[in-house]
C-alpha cells in the first residue's frame, strides 16, 4: 500500500515535471513563433515607412522644382521691367543728345556765315589799306617836293618853316573859325520859322547804331519731375505732336522741374507757353488734347495781339489804322529789344514825337502816328528779308498810310533820307526812349562811370574851372576862368570838347555842352 503510494507519488511527481517540461517547451515554441511574427510586422512596418518616406522625398523634390521655376519666372519679369526702363532712359537721353546737336549745329552754321562775312569784311579792309598806302606815299612824295621848294625861296631850314607855318595856320583858322561860328549861329536866330524847324529837327537827332538782342527761350516751371515724362510720352509721342502742332522746340533736360521752350517767332513761344500751361494744369496729356489745347492757345494769342494793338491806337488817340497794322502793331507786345518792350517803346515814341512836334508847331496826330509806327517792319523781319525801317515803310505805303508817315517810318534808322521835319522827329523819338535811363537796363555801376569820365574829359582843357554832368548825362555845363579864356576861345572850347567826347566816349542818344564865361567885378566900400 505504501509502495503504491509511493509509486503514485513518483509517477505523480514525473507526471508533473515531464508535463512542466512539455509545457515548458510548448510555450518556447509559442514564443518563438510570436517573435517570429513580430519580426515579420516590423519588418513589413519598416517598408511602409520606408515607402511613405519615399513618397514624400518625390512630392518634397517636386515642390522645390515648382517654387524654384516661378521664383525664376519672377526674376526674369523684373529683368525685363529694368530693362525697359533703361531703355526708355537711353531714348530720353538720346532725344536730349539729338536736340543738343541740332542747336549746335544751327550755331555752328551761324558761326560759319559770320566768319566768311568777316573774311571779306577783312579783304576788303585790306585793300583799303594797300589803297590808302599808296595815297599816302605820293602825298609823302608832293610835300618832300613841296618842302624842297620851299627851303630853296626861304632862309629858313624845313623844321623852322614847317612849325611857323603850322602856328600861323593853326591861329588864323582858329580866330577864323570863332568869328565864323559866331556869325552863323547869329544869322541863326535870325531865320525864318521853317529855317529854324528845319535846324531845330536835325539838331535833335542823334542815330545809334542797331544792335537787338532778343530772348528766344522761355522757361516752364513744372509741379514735378514726374510731369516731363508725362509731357514726353510713351515713346516721345506728346512732345512729337506738341513741337508739330506749334513749331517750337521743347527742350526736357536734366534741369529739375524745368522744361524749356525755344523758338524765333515770339508768337509761337507764348501759344507753345499757354498751351503747355494748361496741359500741365489739366492733367490730360496725349496729342489729341494736345491739338485741342494748342488751337484755343493760338486764338487766346490772336485775340490778345489783336487787343494790344487797339489800345496802343487808343491810348495815343489815333483814328483810321487799318486791321492788319493794327495786329502787326499787337504782336510787338511780345518782342523785346534789350529788354524792352517794343510796343511800350513804339508808344512812348509816338508820346515824344508827338510832344516835340507840339513845341515846333508841327501836326502832333502825325508825329504820334509816326511814332507809333515807325518799328512796325520789326514785327515781319523774319518773314521778309531786309532792314525794319524800310519793310515797314513798305507795308505801311501798301496800306494806305500817307507818304509823310511812310517816309517817317523808313528814314528811322537814314536807311532812306528824310524828307520833312517829322521824320527827324520821330527818330529822335526813337534814339531817347530808347537811350533814357532804365529804358534798357543800363547798369548804374557803368551809367555813373560814363557821368565821371564825361566830367573828367571837360576838366582837361586848358582854363576850365569845374564841370557838371546834368540831366542823367545829356548835358554838360563847363565854367571856364575868364581870365583865360575870351568869347571866341569859349565858342571854340566847345566845339573842341564836343569833338573829344564824340571820339573818347560811347554813350547813347546826344550830349549838350554849354560853356559858361562870367566875369565878376569886386569892390568894397569902406
Amino acid at each position: 500500500m505504501e509502495f503504491n503510494l509511493l509509486n503514485f507519488i513518483l509517477f505523480a511527481g514525473a507526471s508533473l515535471i515531464v508535463g512542466f517540461l512539455i509545457g515548458y517547451m510548448v510555450m518556447r515554441a509559442a514564443k518563438s513563433k510570436r517573435a517570429t511574427a513580430d519580426a515579420d510586422g516590423i519588418r513589413a512596418k519598416a517598408e511602409e515607412i520606408k515607402e511613405q518616406a519615399e513618397r514624400e522625398a518625390k512630392n518634397l523634390i517636386k515642390d522645390s522644382k515648382v517654387a524654384a521655376r516661378e521664383e525664376k519666372l519672377e526674376r526674369l519679369a523684373e529683368v525685363e521691367k529694368e530693362s525697359k526702363q533703361l531703355k526708355a532712359e537711353i531714348k530720353k537721353n538720346d532725344d536730349g543728345i539729338r536736340r543738343r546737336e541740332e542747336i549746335f549745329e544751327k550755331k555752328k552754321d551761324l558761326l560759319t556765315t559770320k566768319e566768311i562775312d568777316l573774311s571779306k569784311r577783312e579783304a576788303q579792309h585790306e585793300r583799303n589799306e594797300r589803297s590808302l598806302s599808296d595815297k599816302k606815299r605820293n602825298l609823302d612824295e608832293k610835300i618832300e617836293e613841296a618842302q624842297t621848294v620851299v627851303e630853296r625861296k626861304a632862309s629858313m631850314t624845313r623844321d623852322e618853316a614847317k612849325k611857323e607855318l603850322v602856328q600861323r595856320i593853326t591861329d588864323d583858322a582858329k580866330r577864323s573859325a570863332a568869328i565864323m561860328v559866331r556869325q552863323i549861329e547869329e544869322e541863326a536866330k535870325d531865320e525864318a520859322e521853317t529855317q529854324a524847324k528845319r535846324i531845330i529837327g536835325m539838331a535833335i537827332q542823334r542815330y545809334s547804331g542797331e544792335h537787338v538782342q532778343e530772348r528766344a527761350v522761355s522757361v516752364i516751371h513744372l509741379p514735378s519731375d514726374e510731369m516731363k515724362g508725362r509731357i514726353i510720352g510713351r515713346e516721345g509721342r506728346n512732345i512729337r505732336a506738341l513741337e508739330a502742332a506749334t513749331g517750337i522746340d521743347l527742350i526736357v533736360d536734366d534741369t529739375p522741374e524745368t522744361v524749356v521752350i525755344s523758338g524765333f517767332d515770339p508768337i509761337r513761344r507764348e501759344t507753345t507757353r499757354l498751351a503747355l500751361e494748361r496741359l500741365i494744369q489739366d492733367g490730360r496729356i496725349h496729342p489729341t488734347r494736345i491739338e485741342e489745347v494748342v488751337n484755343k492757345a493760338r486764338a487766346d494769342v490772336d485775340a490778345s495781339v489783336k487787343e494790344a494793338g487797339e489800345q496802343a491806337i487808343l491810348e495815343l488817340g489815333l483814328a483810321r489804322v487799318h486791321p492788319e497794322m493794327v495786329r502787326l502793331l499787337g504782336r510787338l507786345k511780345y518782342r523785346y529789344s534789350y529788354a524792352q518792350n517794343v510796343l511800350r517803346h513804339s508808344v512812348e515814341c509816338g508820346f515824344i514825337a508827338g510832344m516835340m512836334a507840339a513845341e515846333l508847331g508841327l501836326n502832333q496826330r502825325k508825329a504820334r502816328r509816326a511814332g507809333l509806327l515807325h518799328d512796325i517792319g520789326k514785327a515781319m523781319t523774319h518773314e521778309v528779308e531786309g532792314s525794319h525801317a524800310v519793310i515797314g515803310a513798305q507795308f505801311a505805303k501798301k496800306h494806305g498810310e500817307e507818304d509823310l508817315i511812310v517816309n517817317a517810318i523808313g528814314s528811322h534808322h537814314e536807311d532812306e533820307l528824310a524828307t520833312s521835319v517829322i521824320a527827324h522827329l520821330v527818330a529822335a523819338a526813337d534814339a531817347l526812349s530808347g537811350a533814357r535811363p532804365g529804358a534798357r537796363r543800363e547798369m548804374l555801376e557803368s551809367y555813373v562811370r560814363r557821368l565821371e569820365d564825361l566830367e573828367k574829359i571837360c576838366r582837361s582843357f586848358n582854363g576850365v574851372d569845374k564841370s557838371y554832368a546834368i540831366q542823367a548825362g545829356r548835358e554838360v555845363r563847363v565854367l571856364v576862368e575868364s581870365g583865360r579864356v575870351n568869347d571866341n576861345d569859349a565858342v571854340m572850347l566847345s566845339k573842341d570838347i564836343a569833338a573829344r567826347i564824340e571820339s573818347e566816349l560811347t554813350y547813347p542818344g546826344q550830349i549838350k555842352v554849354t560853356v559858361i564865361r562870367e566875369t565878376r567885378a569886386q569892390a568894397t566900400a569902406k
